[in-house]
């Protein structure tokens, strides 16, 4: 099956809200090798001015991947999984991601075009503080093969 172009426009409900804990970010830190101390030293954070320890910049895709899954998991978008390629990943923040928020997200369907036989879909997740306060933006594309 292919990818339902009739899902571009389509926005999801929010998520409930996700808690981000220091482990969390510290263990994201040491997986994509970022090693300032404000991802694991809450007095490191604090001095930089943040709440407490503060994400690394790409730490967004934890909770937009959560987001993404109601589409990518519909059978009815078709997608299938192990025919994707991750094409593009973009992050605007509002302000950072610190241990304590809880984040809420939104995924809206931005687009499907068809090129050279694969799907392009770009989706978007704009996520919020529990509060509806603005944080990112998370803008992926995936390549879907036939």
């Amino acid at each position: 099956m292919p990818v339902d172009p009739s899902f571009v426009g389509r926005v999801y409900p929010p998520d409930e809200p996700y808690a981000v804990m220091r482990e969390q970010i510290a263990a994201f830190a040491e997986a994509v090798g970022a090693t300032h101390p404000a991802h694991t030293d809450p007095q490191a954070a604090r001095a930089l001015g943040h709440a407490d320890v503060v994400a690394p910049p790409t730490w967004a895709v934890v909770v937009a991947q959560r987001s993404e899954a109601a589409y990518v998991d519909d059978p009815a978008a078709g997608i299938d999984f192990s025919r994707v390629v991750h094409a593009e990943e973009r992050f605007a923040y509002t302000r950072p991601i610190v241990a304590g928020d809880r984040l809420v997200t939104t995924l809206h369907v931005d687009s499907v075009v068809e090129r050279a036989g694969l799907a392009m879909v770009t989706t978007r997740v704009e996520v919020a503080d529990d509060a509806g306060a603005p944080v990112a933006t998370v803008t992926s594309t995936l390549a879907v093969r036939p």
